[in-house]
């Protein structure tokens, strides 16, 4: 009876309508005008840290590398922004990667304090807007969330760190081998890490902070974070579409077109995210519904999408 229990269940996740409807109720659960409140305050401060925190990697890496391996990771940062956008963040890497050490040193503790200020508020905004999507009605105690937020800023900080200096590996090593001959497959190497980096990010922030009351499961976290990757990747792929041939931003913003392209650029991987999490969402409800005991959590969630005033509304006077 068991085995025939599980046979109906994985021929349920099989059928590809059921796919279909958790895209559409994730859709709908990710875009609702609760949470893009959310998306333009994570996109405001992210803006805000992104600059501080290259001004901490390059201070980092000129304390540690060489001036060539300086120039290799300043480039692979540089390639990870949007195409149209790319040029200041070029001329903002090389003057720092040409500055003295003691210059930049000097310039990376103001960056710790700024950008530290800047992620930590925006990491809150994120993990705010993910518990909302989690229908999460009981918010985080302030300590507590405060001190999560400090914790996922700095582990996204590490990741993105080790990110970037994978690339600057695959690129030397691609260039070392025989010929110079890249991967089988013309699959560039130093563009899947990036992708991956981004994948196991994503799932480690669903699992273990989107719910309070028990992490998610493996399953939703994976299939969430390989979608908010994939709808990433090819957000940022629309969007230097949109910048370049259909609608050039210099024309219309003049000299600030860059970080208009840039601020663009983020809100759309930011909706990714809030997606990825909605899917999750729903693919806990899903399984809960077929019956998979084993991601259920300890309380019945609601199936309806929490919203602000509803989580005012709970809370004790």
């Amino acid at each position: 009876m068991q085995a025939k229990s599980d046979i109906e269940v994985a021929a349920r996740w099989a059928t590809p309508m059921l796919w279909g409807r958790l895209a559409v109720k994730a859709f709908s659960r990710s875009w609702g005008r609760d949470v893009m409140l959310y998306t333009g305050g994570v996109s405001f401060f992210a803006l805000l840290a992104v600059f501080p925190a290259i001004a901490i990697l390059i201070g980092f890496y000129k304390a540690v590398l060489s001036i060539a391996q300086v120039s290799e990771q300043a480039a692979a940062l540089a390639d990870v922004m949007p195409t149209a956008a790319r040029a200041i963040f070029r001329a903002e890497i090389e003057r720092l990667a040409n500055a003295s050490a003691r210059t930049v040193s000097a310039q990376s503790f103001f960056a710790v304090v700024i950008g530290g200020y800047a992620a930590h508020r925006g990491f809150k905004a994120l993990l705010a807007g993910l518990n909302l999507i989690h229908d999460e009605t009981e918010p985080h105690g302030f300590f507590k969330f405060n001190l999560l937020a400090f914790f996922v800023a700095l582990a996204a900080f590490l990741l993105f760190t080790v990110v970037s200096g994978a690339v600057v590996t695959s690129r030397l090593l691609e260039h070392a081998g025989p010929g110079a001959e890249g991967p089988p497959g013309g699959i560039p190497l130093d563009g899947l890490w990036p992708a991956l980096g981004l994948a196991i990010g994503l799932t480690m922030l669903y699992r273990y902070a989107m719910s309070h009351r028990t992490p998610v499961a493996w399953a939703p976290s994976i299939a969430g974070g390989l979608v908010a990757t994939v709808m990433s990747t090819v957000s940022s792929w629309l969007c230097a579409i949109y910048v370049e041939q259909i609608a050039p931003l210099g024309a219309t913003y003049g000299s600030v077109g860059a970080v208009v392209v840039l601020l663009i650029w983020l809100s759309w991987n930011v909706n990714a995210f809030f997606y990825g999490g909605a899917f999750a969402t729903e693919m806990e409800i899903a399984a809960r519904s077929i019956g998979a005991p084993e991601i259920e959590p300890d309380a019945p969630a609601s199936e309806t999408v929490v919203s602000l005033s509803e989580r005012r509304a709970s809370r004790p006077r």
